[in-house]
């Protein structure tokens, strides 16, 4: 199998050569002052010391000195609303804002987007990344789908969440987003967790969270090279850590204002698919990837408004919680799919069926922290989103049913009593 090893990332995978030889590609961090600060292809001969450079030179060649032109990769969400695409296109110069990009097309009929006889989707730039891959001025380009006649595909939800963020009201709260991206590695063919023995199980839970070691943390090459690479590309991620369950790991990406925490969970989602490419192991999202005694991978959503954040933020705080508990249904419906393995009331979380809240709960459905309470003022956790999640459609929901939302008086005053907060 192979294994990534950062800084000297090393995913070796043999190929016959013609001479009967083996031959194995290495992937390595460059460090060279004018090279491309991502990782680097070298071909190495098994069979002797020699070393083919020719790969690894253009991969990491430096085109500044000699051309204006930059690569974009068009990133875009597909048919089934976690695959994630990408093509590459040249730009004849470099670009500091996505307005500079064209809109450009793809077949929807192979994403399972568009029908055959009518398959052109159009992609609209909606935010650019450096390439933590490429290097120099080439970026990565997040783009959301539309017909040719301008209108956005179903799978489009950032198209959705852009309004919500638009609307004055949404606007004038600042929306604050921090989202917990849970994810587990496997191993690749068999599916079964990194670091786990094939077809057996580790030891139980306990001595993996956040843990030091050979025999208990399993990926961490990958973890702190998908960070690197996130700074690079200019991803507000915040921390990283190993999970409850051996080979899952989670990053923090945040604090982030209204539609830019979206757009910063897909592109830091898009970097982690291709590290994990380059290092033979399979990334999965599923919320609940193995069955039994083991937790599952969520994307904790933290969330805070203006009003909550200034002094007496508690109250409405208390206010928001009211107004999830009566869309409880309609939030479940969209936070990812097989989220009902995950929420089962064990494992630190609420059970899908029932609306809890509670101070430094981690078993409730939205969790206010200790800090908060203290203070009078802060932020809510939101326990519920799955890893799978779409984050446009969780934080345009979010703020939609806490600041545009109103329930009725009754409703609320039955919320109220039921969930015993006074308001």
């Amino acid at each position: 199998m192979a294994q990534a090893v950062v800084p000297a990332m090393q995913c070796r995978v043999g190929v016959k050569a013609a001479a009967g030889r083996v031959w194995s590609a290495g992937r390595t961090r460059t460090g060279r002052g004018g090279a491309s600060p991502g990782f680097k292809v070298m071909a190495v001969s098994t069979g002797s010391t020699g070393v083919v450079p020719r790969l690894e030179q253009l991969l990491n060649m430096d085109t500044t000195p000699y051309t204006d032109k930059v690569i974009a990769e068009y990133i875009w969400v597909g048919g089934s609303g976690i695959d994630i695409r990408s093509k590459s296109r040249t730009i004849s110069k470099p670009v500091e804002d996505p307005s500079e990009l064209p809109k450009w097309n793809y077949d929807g009929s192979s994403t399972g987007q568009a029908p055959g006889e009518d398959s052109e989707v159009i992609l609209y730039p909606q935010a650019i990344f450096k390439d933590p891959f490429r290097g120099g001025n080439n970026v990565l380009v997040i783009c959301d789908t539309y017909t040719p006649q301008g209108e956005p595909l179903p799978t489009n939800k950032r198209h959705r969440a852009a309004q919500i963020f638009s609307d004055p009201k949404v606007a004038e709260q600042v929306p604050w987003f921090g989202i917990e991206q849970e994810y587990t590695l496997l191993q690749k063919d068999v599916n079964w967790p990194l670091g786990w023995p094939v077809g057996g199980f580790p030891g139980p839970q306990g001595p993996y969270y956040c843990a030091v070691g050979a025999d208990k943390s399993f990926g961490r090459d990958i973890s702190d090279a998908h960070y690197k690479a996130c700074l690079y590309a200019g991803i507000n991620i915040s921390g990283t850590n190993g999970e409850v369950m051996p080979g899952q790991w989670e990053y923090q990406v945040g604090p982030s204002v209204g539609i830019e925490a979206g757009d910063h969970i897909w592109i830091s989602r898009y970097i982690l698919e291709r590290i994990t490419e380059q290092a033979g192991v399979v990334l999965t999202l599923d919320p609940k990837p193995i069955q039994g005694d083991w937790n599952g991978a969520g994307c904790h959503t933290n969330y805070s408004t203006k009003t909550m954040r200034e002094d007496g933020g508690f109250e409405e705080i208390k206010r928001a919680i009211l107004n999830l508990s009566l869309r409880h249904d309609l939030h479940i419906s969209a936070y990812g799919e097989g989220n009902e393995r995950r929420l089962t009331g064990k494992h630190e979380t609420a059970s899908i069926g029932t609306f809890s809240w509670g101070v430094a709960n981690r078993g409730c459905s939205i969790r206010v922290g200790r800090d908060t309470e203290a203070k009078g003022k802060g932020y809510l956790e939101d326990r519920r989103p799955a890893s799978n999640m779409d984050p446009y459609i969780v934080t345009g929901l979010l703020a939609e049913t806490t600041i545009l939302w109103q329930p009725s008086l009754e409703a609320e005053a039955l919320a109220a009593k039921k969930l015993a907060l006074k308001v």
